[in-house]
């Protein structure tokens, strides 16, 4: 007889019992509320200095259980510095993005759930209200039948995810010997295509310079000569086209690539369409956008981040696919243990079921994503999105407006979305619409611009991030959280026009 140990902890101490859960659920509920009503009274970027919360914190973990107020405390005095907050009105760094209250009530619920989404029979609920959601916002983005959705973390694993069903397309490819059983591919992209293409390609074993970066046109969009040009050369040299990838909603200008012209010269050379449309894809809702997309339900791939600019938490990134077969095909393993007493599982994603959604991507352990998006989506409906998304998008042409008629600012990229690209330059003049300064030329403002973004992200009420176009450092503005306003954008612009006049001359 085995003998049972005497020390074991208290059987209060291994969970909570329902009315101490109840309490401190209700502390937590009102710090986030307090929290999210207080945004504003925060700086934006953190003012913490590298490894001051680390030296601040205990160096080992706690022997014992901590008393709770003491770990609220914490939260308060020693995370709460370190925090960059992304759901004040006026981050306007990167890409915005919102942790809206229903996403927040659902991503509570998700946790509380705790499934895991592997297979159909782990969690039908999970698995079929992915399938559903993905298919309402499909419908909703103006993607037509395609047939897949999957909810991956971000928009690097799902072009990662594309990337891989892309290569599984090749004829001459066998996923037994991998890059040993083809030659040299080849993945297309414009110059102003995100990082994540060329991580994919080194995750995939491609190789960084399997990754070619096509010319742009003025509006820093693909340019569908160069790719005919580049696509022919490789052919000529051996090298494989697998995958071309056009984005909808570049990470630095926004630009649009010319989607259904590129998904033409795709299919008549049998190669790849992957969309990468993981921020600009959302504005697909409202019908005066639509025409941004012409050609996109034709991809075979797509990507876009209802996480970004859907008022949806972190992590929430939606692949479509009209080929969900080269996933499975790509991603498929089974072991005895995973097998199915309902078969075997290659649903449609539809009312099609059993799905099992392990064997279309990276993830064996999949959390209840959908829930989130699905507590988000019904909320708000596509009506109450539509509207938010096109009042930011007002907001900023009207920004960008105001920019072009200053005598000292500058545009220098259209503005087809929430992201307007600028810059200060004294006697810059009036612009017409952005494109004014597409030739590379010296940048003799780098320094002026950087010290402006400094300043306005000392003040404390607004974040700014940069990049650099055509070797012109630029200034970013992006709007795309929820409760930004009309007077946020007009406020900031007053502030960055009061710090550069105040720049020496």
């Amino acid at each position: 007889m085995i003998a049972m140990a005497t020390n074991a902890p208290p059987a209060e101490l291994l969970d909570l019992d329902p009315e101490e859960f109840l309490r401190r659920g209700d502390d937590v509920l009102q710090w986030i509320a307090r929290y999210m009503g207080s945004t504003r009274d925060y700086p934006v970027l953190s003012r913490s200095e590298p490894g001051e919360l680390s030296g601040r914190l205990a160096a080992s973990g706690p022997e014992h259980a901590r008393p709770w107020e003491e770990i609220l405390r914490d939260l308060d005095e020693l995370i709460m510095p370190a925090m960059t907050h992304w759901n004040h009105p006026r981050f306007f760094a990167y890409f915005a993005n919102t942790g809206s209250a229903p996403g927040i009530l659902g991503a509570a619920l998700a946790t509380a759930l705790n499934p895991n989404g592997m297979l159909w029979r782990t969690s039908p609920a999970a698995t079929e209200l992915e399938s559903r959601v993905a298919h309402w916002l499909a419908e909703w983005l103006g993607l037509g039948d395609m047939p897949f959705g999957i909810i991956n973390d971000t928009a690097s694993t799902s072009s990662l995810v594309a990337l891989a069903a892309a290569r599984q397309a090749v004829p001459a490819y066998d996923r037994r010997l991998g890059m040993r059983s083809v030659g040299p591919l080849r993945v297309y992209v414009s110059e102003q295509a995100h990082s994540s293409i060329d991580k994919a390609a080194v995750i995939l074993g491609l190789g960084l310079d399997a990754v070619r970066r096509v010319a742009t046109l003025d509006d820093y969009s693909l340019d569908p000569h160069a790719l005919a040009e580049a696509i022919a050369e490789d052919r000529d040299q051996g090298i494989t086209p697998m995958c071309v990838v056009a984005t909808a909603g570049t990470t630095s200008t926004t630009s649009v690539d010319p989607v259904a012209r590129i998904g033409a010269m795709a299919r008549a050379e049998g190669i790849w369409l992957h969309v990468d449309a993981a921020y600009g894809g959302s504005a697909a809702l409202v019908p005066e956008k639509r025409n941004l997309f012409n050609g996109w339900e034709q991809a075979d791939s797509v990507v876009v981040n209802p996480h970004k600019w859907l008022f949806t938490p972190m992590c929430c990134s939606l692949l479509y696919s009209r080929r969900p077969d080269m996933l499975r095909e790509a991603f498929s393993l089974v072991p005895e243990y995973l097998r199915s007493d309902v078969g075997d599982a290659r649903g449609d994603g539809l009312d099609d079921m059993p799905l099992d959604y392990m064997n279309y991507g990276v993830q064996l352990g999949r959390p209840f994503r959908a829930l989130t998006l699905w507590m988000v989506l019904s909320t708000y409906g596509r009506e109450t999105m539509t509207r938010l998304l096109r009042a930011h998008m007002e907001w900023v042409a009207e920004l960008a407006t105001m920019i072009d008629g200053h005598a000292d600012f500058e545009r220098l990229a259209p503005t087809p979305f929430s992201t307007v690209c600028f810059r200060f330059r004294r006697g810059a003049g009036p612009t017409d619409d952005g494109r004014a300064l597409a030739a590379v030329e010296e940048d003799e403002w780098a320094g002026t611009n950087e010290q402006l973004m400094a300043r306005v992200n000392e003040d404390g009420t607004t974040f700014l991030s940069h990049t650099r176009l055509r070797g012109r450092l630029t200034l970013r503005l992006a709007v795309g959280n929820l409760r930004t306003t009309r007077a946020d954008v007009q406020d900031v612009w007053r502030l960055i026009q009061q710090l550069a006049s105040e720049l020496p001359a």
